[in-house]
């Protein structure tokens, strides 16, 4: 009993060293030390939505700004060519 303990240990060690020295280990390692609660978590997730909202509002603005430069683009090239050429003298 004692032996398969032993053998258990022996072989959890460079197991446990592999995981630990993985991005997952040292991701979970960074959390830890932070300390996050669940307050600052949720702190996380309204500013996460509040700048999705925004980002939704610039977006739109933007849209709205290339549909205004199209439309004025099409009166200025569309009034080139329908001006009536004036005689001159008159």
């Amino acid at each position: 009993m004692v032996w398969a303990f032993v053998i258990i240990l022996v072989l959890m060690i460079p197991i446990l060293a592999i995981v630990l020295d993985s991005q997952v280990g040292q991701a979970f390692a960074n959390r830890i030390a932070r300390g996050e609660s669940g307050e600052e978590q949720a702190q996380l997730t309204d500013r996460i939505q509040q700048l999705e909202a925004e980002v939704r509002y610039l977006s739109e603005s933007l849209e709205s700004m290339r549909e205004d430069a199209e439309f004025v683009r099409s009166l200025i090239e569309g009034s080139t060519e329908e001006r009536p050429q004036l005689e001159s003298g008159d």
